[in-house]
């Protein structure tokens, strides 16, 4: 029987963490909790938000479990900074794997993973620890994702891609197989990656054109397209 769980978080991320985890889990979250500084409440989602500092005399370790519902403020380094605080306090930090995702019984996946529905996630990929994965992506096999890494949605990252901690992947970036991906590496929106990125690094994909509804090249296209 898994024990009850306390949710790290009071804001939307949070709230999503509570519905998954009770709709579609084991599960029963029966507490949120935040930095005594930020509780404004003392409930959130009709449970207590308690402060940090009396979380493990209320709910203690060795009777709960923790999830860090936090997104990827500060380039992840917020959610690894709560992630690291709560393991600090003894909680064992669950993880979360939509049951409406394809995956393989050798999966390996590390603590505190959010990974949403529709994922097709192939054999021998591994997934390290704190690591959320929005809707909709695919992720080849024999690929490895470092901690603390955020993937948006409707991402491809090929086989055998090698990704390191606190990296970003925007919604329809693409990894070409075999990149080897640093540390703290931002990969924006409709990015599309052919190489490696060293840590740091950044990549961009060029923006698509708009033309105002009275440009000629606007009116040229809807003629040729649909006839108006």
């Amino acid at each position: 029987m898994s024990k009850p769980l306390v949710i790290f978080g009071s804001a939307e991320m949070a709230e999503l963490a509570k519905f998954y985890f009770e709709h579609d889990s084991s599960r029963k979250v029966v507490a949120f909790t935040v930095d005594d500084a930020y509780v404004k409440e003392d409930q959130f989602q009709g449970l207590p938000l308690v402060p940090f500092s009396e979380v493990a005399r209320r709910y203690p370790a060795d009777a709960y479990d923790m999830h860090v519902a936090l997104s990827y403020a500060k380039l992840n380094r917020l959610r690894q900074e709560k992630y690291e605080q709560a393991k600090a306090a003894g909680y064992t930090l669950a993880s979360y794997v939509c049951s409406k995702s394809a995956t393989w019984p050798d999966l390996a996946i590390g603590d505190n993973c959010f990974i949403l529905e529709n994922q097709t996630i192939q054999p021998t990929v591994r997934i390290g620890n704190n690591v959320m994965i929005w809707s909709g992506n695919h992720l080849g096999h024999g690929t490895e994702i470092g901690d603390h890494t955020y993937i948006a949605s409707h991402v491809v990252i090929s086989g055998h891609c090698k990704i390191g901690q606190r990296n970003f992947f925007g919604v329809n970036s693409t990894l070409r197989d075999f990149c080897n991906i640093g540390d703290d590496c931002f990969i924006a929106m409709g990015a599309s990656v052919a190489r490696d990125m060293p840590s740091g690094s950044v990549a961009l994909a060029p923006q698509a054109e708009v033309y105002e509804a009275d440009d000629r090249r606007a009116k040229a296209l809807k003629r040729m397209y649909f006839k108006i």
